[in-house]
């Protein structure tokens, strides 16, 4: 299961990217972004269960990433996924770090994503 500290570490590692935290209200949302060009290839968030289509309060963390939009209606309809909380719902997916979705799967749609936002 993917955490978000392999999450932050896989980024670091194959991208050069340390997380931002951008804002103080939300200390534990954490961005990444190209160095060169500031664009967000993806966001860690802690959001309450329901915010993302389940049942209860508590906070979750999820990882909101860029996709290409004939992606996002299939794998939003997979167990782990959902459509974008929080962002363009058309070109942003949602994944519920939870274990439903492979490490690989999130990895490679890491890869994507950085590479829709150069």
């Amino acid at each position: 299961m993917a955490t978000r500290s392999d999450i932050l570490r896989y980024a670091e590692e194959n991208y050069k990217t340390i997380s931002e935290h951008l804002w103080a209200k939300y200390p534990s949302y954490e961005v990444l972004r190209h160095k060169h060009n500031k664009k967000w290839y993806a966001i860690i968030m802690s959001v309450p269960k329901n915010k993302i289509g389940l049942d209860g309060d508590e906070l979750i963390d999820i990882l909101n990433i860029k996709c290409e939009p004939e992606l996002v209606v299939p794998l939003s309809s997979k167990e782990g996924f959902s459509r974008a909380y929080h962002m363009n719902k058309e070109h942003w997916l949602t994944v519920i770090l939870n274990g439903a979705a492979s490490n690989e799967e999130i990895y490679n749609l890491i890869d994507i994503s950085h590479e829709l936002t150069k």
